[in-house]
């Protein structure tokens, strides 16, 4: 059976997106499945982008999306059901209809999961942030928080520190600190609370009010964290895909997945989390599937044109 398109995006975040413009610009046949809103969707504004520095997340997709029209790009808002090989390739259950296609190529990414803190949820992106490149420089100055402990909060609290000389570090229990570590932080000056968090509150947006049990309050500007995360879909491993001990998509430099015509990009693989690593990254994958669509291409033909001589 003659595949419908020749690569089905899976996933529409920043890598997907990079990746359908790439491989439509190359005259290939792409169905894009956008399985629902980007990550960084409660945030008010995407930062460090070329060009769209402070754009909306949701303006930035619109144009993103908008940017596929002229090319044969289908794009389609709805996940991926299940994936399966085939002879010539492989096959995608979008709602109760398969797609065939030549290639692969996942993009979807990861799920935060945030520490079970009363009131952080509702201040994910408006107040507490994951990312000081993205939205530290909008508190510079500040009073800031970092909620972590051992060497992710040390890490992250040493960041933080090259934004503001107000830093206090969250750990809501035991720092699980070394000497060494706390020896850094004592030297920046960066203040170390080992009280369990009771809440956070204020208005989603504003100051957070860090309440403690058995402790007074501390007032901050911001707070940021390194949640733990999981895979966004469980499909790519589902195919096969070789996976790290965290659940990330193992991939080479090129994208390439453990299944051959299978290619990952974005934060699903372990790399850095910006929306500029991952659109580059999803650019990276298109053009070397593109590649190898060229080269399998001019391998068939070159059978059939054996074959058509043969039969002479």
């Amino acid at each position: 059976m003659t595949p419908a398109v020749d690569v089905v995006v899976i996933g529409a975040g920043p890598a997907g997106l990079s990746a359908a413009l790439t491989l439509g610009r190359s005259r290939r046949r792409v169905l894009l499945l956008d399985g629902g809103p980007p990550r960084n969707a409660p945030v008010g504004a995407a930062h460090g982008l070329l060009t769209r520095d402070g754009i909306r997340p949701d303006d930035l997709k619109a144009r993103a999306l908008a940017d596929l029209a002229p090319y044969d790009v289908t794009v389609r808002h709805e996940p991926a059901r299940e994936v399966a090989l085939t002879p010539d390739g492989f096959r995608v259950r979008v709602g109760l209809a398969w797609v065939e296609a030549r290639r692969l190529l996942f993009t979807t990414g990861v799920r935060d999961l945030l520490p079970n803190v009363a009131g952080m949820r509702e201040r994910w992106g408006r107040g507490v942030y994951h990312c000081p490149y993205c939205d530290g420089w909008e508190h510079h100055d500040a009073a800031l928080g970092v909620y972590g402990t051992g060497q992710t909060g040390h890490h992250l609290a040493l960041t933080v520190r090259a934004w503001s000389d107000r830093v206090t570090l969250l750990c809501d229990g035991p720092s699980q600190l070394t000497p060494v570590q706390k020896s850094d932080l004592t030297r920046l000056d960066v203040t170390v609370r080992e009280q369990p968090i009771r809440a956070l509150t204020g208005p989603s947006g504003g100051p957070v009010c860090v309440t403690f049990h058995g402790a007074p309050p501390v007032a901050l500007d911001a707070v940021f964290l390194s949640p733990e995360q999981e895979p966004g879909s469980p499909l790519a491993h589902a195919l096969g895909c070789a996976v790290n001990d965290r659940g990330r998509v193992i991939v080479d430099e090129l994208g390439q997945t453990s299944v051959p015509g299978v290619w990952a990009a974005g934060d699903m693989t372990g790399a850095p989390q910006y929306v500029v690593s991952a659109a580059a990254a999803g650019m990276q994958a298109a053009t070397c599937i593109n590649t190898s669509l060229i080269h399998e291409d001019v391998r068939a033909q070159g059978a059939n044109f054996h074959k058509g001589h043969a039969a002479e």
